[in-house]
């Protein structure tokens, strides 16, 4: 007698294509947990000058520098200038296409 340890095979539905390199990529930049927890003050706060994103985590600001260009690469999050600050705040269509691509696994 042999055992499975998965169970009886179930066929799953289909689902719909994904862009598993985009996918991969967005996977990429949430990966890391200080880019996640800057994603999370962005998204709780709407928007955020560099200096004050730079207060979420005690890290220099040269690593959160890092980790905002990462995000941004994605398309999670963008920024724009005023005067000699920039702002950035989150892409919700982004978010919305990454929660879609998760679903559809």
């Amino acid at each position: 007698m042999t055992s499975s340890c998965c169970g009886p095979a179930v066929t799953p539905e289909p689902r719909p294509d994904i862009d598993v390199d985009d996918l991969a990529a967005l996977c990429k930049a949430i990966g890391h947990p200080a880019r996640l927890q800057l994603l999370r003050h962005l998204i709780k706060h709407g928007e955020c000058y560099f200096g004050s994103l730079a207060d979420v985590l005690p890290l220099a600001a040269s690593t959160i520098s890092k980790h905002v260009s990462i995000l941004k690469e994605a398309g999670l999050i963008e920024g724009s200038s005023d005067l000699q600050r920039v702002c950035y705040c989150v892409r919700p269509d982004r978010l919305v296409q990454l929660k879609a691509m998760i679903g559809a696994l």
